[in-house]
């Protein structure tokens, strides 16, 4: 059930708060590493750009629209929850936020840390209760690792039954599994623990404590509910079939008919890695891995090399360039 009015109105006089003292520096820099790695990499963007020329362009615009896609599922999750705790919102106003925090998780790789750091903030500027905020935020990390878990298996299962499984690729699986029971679980404990879990030294620091209240403020039966978080972790996974769909897409409009497994496989093995590499943007990581899966399962060389590029061009660049606009936006305020 949400908090009660107190709680509330407590909430937002801790509005200021960690985040909101440093928001235009991080801000900043976000913006800053945006614009040094799009500099570094502008030879990927030109070659994104020479590949829309020449691919078929209906195929293309599905790509778009299945983008489009993940950012709604995303934002959904946000709605629901506020929902769930009683501060609902128009998906009007949680579209900009969802590409905003993709745009922080990009550019800065701490596992979603930077992305949710900035929407708590957003979250609280559009009139949300901090403590709800947090509970979305917590429900979102949850949902996320489980959907990586879920469609980990899936490819697995499909290599298999290909007869293309490896011992390195177990391996990779095996670790996301790992990674995505324990943090999962780490934040439902610190949730209900609060700081008394920490040492006494850490504990007198106001940063840490702040952080940890923030945690246990998040009301339990919002961010225990299991119903939520399955229909959140189900939102996650259709961004990930919307995500390999659109790398289908993008080979369909380069003239190969790859299959809808070879995408799965490789977007999500590409997937894997990126977030077990903690690689700004995921450069070099996510295409090597993608290239790989995809030449694993049948796709020549060349096509795969084309097809990752331009998907990478409607999944990192162009969202990439529209967060910065908001992200500027949002300091500017």
């Amino acid at each position: 059930m949400p908090r009660n009015s107190h709680q509330t109105r407590s909430s937002r006089k801790q509005g200021g708060g960690l985040v909101g003292r440093w928001r235009p520096w991080i801000v900043a820099a976000l913006i800053a590493g945006a614009l040094v790695v799009a500099a570094l990499h502008w030879g990927d963007v030109k070659k994104f750009a020479e590949l829309a020329t020449k691919a078929e362009p209906l195929w293309l615009a599905g790509a778009l629209l299945l983008q489009i896609v993940t950012y709604v599922s995303l934002s959904a999750q946000w709605w629901l929850v506020l929902r769930r705790a009683g501060s609902r919102r128009p998906m009007s106003k949680l579209l900009p936020l969802t590409i905003t925090k993709l745009f922080a998780d990009q550019v800065v790789p701490t596992a979603g840390v930077s992305g949710n750091v900035l929407l708590v903030d957003r979250m609280k500027a559009i009139g949300v209760p901090r403590e709800h905020a947090v509970a979305a935020v917590i429900l979102a990390i949850i949902a996320y690792y489980l959907s990586y878990a879920a469609g980990t298996v899936i490819a697995v299962v499909m290599l298999a039954l290909r007869g293309k499984l490896s011992l390195l690729i177990v391996g990779v699986a095996a670790l996301l599994l790992a990674v995505a029971a324990a943090i999962p679980s780490a934040a439902l404990w610190l949730q209900e623990k609060g700081e008394t879990v920490l040492p006494r030294w850490l504990r007198r620091r106001s940063s840490v404590r702040e952080t940890f209240q923030m945690l246990r403020a998040a009301p339990r039966g919002v961010v225990h509910d299991p119903r939520l978080i399955l229909e959140l972790t189900a939102l996650n996974f259709i961004v990930f079939v919307a995500d390999a769909a659109t790398l289908l897409l993008c080979l369909f409009a380069l003239g190969e008919r790859a299959s809808f497994e070879a995408a799965f496989v490789a977007f999500t093995m590409a997937a894997v890695v990126t977030l077990l590499s903690a690689i700004p943007l995921g450069l070099g990581s996510f295409e090597a891995t993608a290239i790989g899966m995809l030449r694993l399962m049948g796709v020549p060389f060349e096509t795969a090399l084309s097809g990752t590029l331009l998907y990478r061009g409607f999944a990192l660049w162009l969202p990439l360039a529209l967060g910065a606009i908001l992200a500027r936006r949002t300091m500017r305020k």
